[in-house]
């Protein structure tokens, strides 16, 4: 069987990129491992899919390049996506920070785009793993549980490692070593962060404690939701600094970001000379953090008896809480991998390979990752757009 075009791969950019080369009359085979195509689109948000950011712009991506994904942002945005998205009657709406949801399922977004497929020609096989790629006569030969295919262009679209319980693996990654790629150092991205030792026993009974925060690390921050649970720290917060921190280096979390604390402290002081600390913090923290951070680190003396020298210091501590994280829940959990398939050696423009031509990689297996809130989905659109308009 011979096609003008084989994709590697059936989630968001895998199908995007043919949808675009059938749409220019490309034969096209899209191939997935999996018992169905989408699974990650279908999981995301809650069920809803998180299919964009209305703010997404090339500074909300880690890359050992950071101008690499300039190009495909630029000529598929996600006002382009949007569009596709009204042009079949799917409901959507903003939740916060330019996050956009299907008002009912998810599903809707993977019907979307297996309707496009099937616009355009598009053949998809699922179940359906790769033994052996390999150069052959003008193109690629692809040994199959289908049997031996044969494409003019090959689109490794193959994800990363995050999530293997849905199937994740390093196909991708093997496939660019192969043609003589470099694969930069993968590891997990907006993914729950774990303690361990007397820093989870200071705090795991407090799973559930949930409160908004501003995360720093390596001169990055982020503002939103925090959570403990059983095992770490997790929350919006937490999996956005996840992707710049890594262990041993240092964390702080400013648990109070709409006020200031030695202002407040002073005035309680002040104003309730007999209130003791904990009461106070329990009025602007949840009653359960305000009572461990009392009874580990600031005691529990009534305001009266606190100096000013240490009121300054509760505040700082309010607003830089020190955390020591032993590392991350890892691929089990992460949203997305950092790291792959090095930049350098692909085009901007296409994703096509320097080194073989016809050789193109997109989506998570390159080494470009978005931020959370739909910036990956919007990579994955931008980047199979780029390589299906000429694949």
């Amino acid at each position: 069987m011979h096609h003008d075009l084989i994709v590697i791969g059936g989630g968001a950019a895998g199908l995007m990129c043919a949808i675009e080369a059938g749409k220019r009359g490309r034969r096209v085979l899209l191939i997935e491992h999996a018992n169905r195509v989408g699974k990650k689109i279908l999981m995301s948000g809650g069920g809803r899919c998180n299919f964009t950011n209305l703010h997404a712009g090339p500074e909300d991506y880690l890359s050992a390049n950071p101008h690499f994904c300039k190009s495909a942002l630029a000529r598929y945005t996600q006002w382009d996506f949007i569009a596709m998205v009204e042009r079949h009657g799917i409901a959507w709406h903003e939740k916060e920070l330019g996050q956009l949801f299907c008002d009912e399922s998810s599903r809707l977004i993977v019907k979307m785009l297996l309707d496009e497929c099937a616009e355009a020609g598009v053949r998809i096989e699922t179940d359906c793993a790769v033994a052996q790629v390999r150069r052959g006569g003008e193109g690629f030969l692809l040994d199959t549980t289908l049997g031996q295919v044969r494409g003019t262009s090959l689109v490794v679209a193959t994800g990363g490692l995050s999530i293997p319980k849905m199937g994740a693996t390093g196909f991708g990654y093997e496939l660019a070593r192969q043609f003589g790629h470099r694969v930069l150092a993968t590891r997990a991205g907006l993914v729950p962060l774990t303690l361990s030792g007397r820093h989870l026993d200071d705090y795991a009974d407090l799973s559930g404690v949930a409160l908004p925060v501003i995360a720093e690390a390596n001169g990055r921050s982020f503002r939103a939701g925090f959570l403990i649970t059983h095992r770490g720290l997790s929350g919006p917060a937490i999996l956005q600094i996840s992707s710049y921190w890594q262990p041993g280096e240092p964390l702080s979390l400013n648990l109070l970001p709409d006020a200031d604390a030695l202002e407040y402290l002073m005035t309680q002081q002040q104003e309730r000379p007999a209130a003791e600390l904990k009461t106070v913090l329990s009025e602007v923290l949840p009653k359960r953090l305000a009572q461990r951070l009392c009874e580990l680190r600031f005691g529990n003396r009534p305001m009266r008896q606190h100096r000013p020298a240490e009121l300054r210091g509760i505040a700082t501590q309010l607003h830089a809480w020190p955390v020591v994280a032993s590392g991350t829940e890892g691929y089990r959990t992460a949203e997305v991998t950092l790291g792959g398939v090095d930049t350098d050696e692909l085009s901007s423009t296409t994703m096509e390979s320097r080194k073989v031509p016809g050789l193109y990689f997109i989506g998570e297996v390159v080494d470009v990752t978005g931020h959370l809130g739909g910036f990956n989905f919007q990579w994955a659109w931008a980047s199979g757009h780029a390589a299906g308009q000429v694949a």
